[in-house]
């Protein structure tokens, strides 16, 4: 039988994905946790049909872990843009099956995508803002605004230390992007926790975290950062640092 390549296994010391389990850290975590379970039950049973947008990161391993150890009625979705990285890909198979669960995924539109490249060239994001935002939205928006549809509000994992347009996160806000609820549960948190979260807890994660990808998207946009570097410096990283979102979660 051939040999199968688990892409889980840590591949680099990177520290910041093991920080030191302290008495302190663990007791913060913990009360932290306890948060963000009351928030997801107050949020389901405010809005009835609630859905969490999971792309994969240590964040949103969190939030994933949470909810179906929870067993909260909150929906699970994500999106494949069809050019994510092979670790991304390998981390839904084994959500799948440590959690005992069928991810619900949202495919971009094939007319779109195909008539994008057609038009701009298979790496055309390279080449301007304008045509990496293009990408984006066949890729991301567009799918995510049939993921949204009909809900009562979203979650996401984004927390407000991750970047210079997520500074004053609040827990919760009006999306009017897309008219409903949006909920940020992890905004307070810091790397540190999210971590130590994923390490008590025994939480899988995508190994392109050990080696040093704090922040994961599409393979071609995405690269490894040096240490000291903000941690979404590896995304888009020919572009500003103030304007750097793909429209998933820009204020109007």
């Amino acid at each position: 039988m051939a040999e199968t390549v688990s892409f889980l296994k840590p591949r680099a010391a990177n520290p910041a994905t093991s920080p030191e389990l302290t008495d302190a850290l663990r007791a913060t975590v913990a009360v932290k946790r306890t948060q963000v379970a009351e928030l997801l039950h107050a949020a389901a049973a405010l809005h009835g049909d609630v859905t969490f947008a999971n792309s994969f990161g240590a964040e949103d391993m969190v939030l994933t872990d949470i909810i179906l150890r929870e067993q909260l009625p909150i929906e699970i979705f994500s999106l494949d843009t069809g050019r994510l990285p092979a670790e991304t890909y390998a981390l839904m198979g084994e959500v799948e099956k440590q959690y005992d669960t069928k991810l619900k995924v949202y495919f971009p539109d094939r007319n779109a995508v195909e008539q994008y490249v057609r038009t701009n060239g298979i790496n055309a994001f390279y080449d301007s803002v304008e045509l990496r935002k293009a990408c984006c939205h066949v890729r991301k928006v567009e799918p995510l605004h049939r993921a949204l549809a009909g809900k009562g509000a979203w979650v996401t994992g984004m927390r407000a230390a991750q970047s210079a347009t997520r500074v004053d996160l609040p827990v919760r806000q009006f999306d009017e992007g897309n008219g409903l609820e949006k909920y940020n549960p992890l905004s307070d948190w810091s790397e540190q926790e999210v971590w130590a979260y994923i390490r008590i807890h025994g939480v899988p994660y995508n190994a392109l975290h050990d080696q040093f990808y704090p922040s994961i998207g599409c393979a071609p946009c995405t690269r490894a950062i040096a240490v000291g570097e903000d941690v979404r410096a590896g995304r888009w990283w020919w572009e500003d640092p103030a304007l750097k979102e793909c429209g998933l979660h820009v204020k109007k």
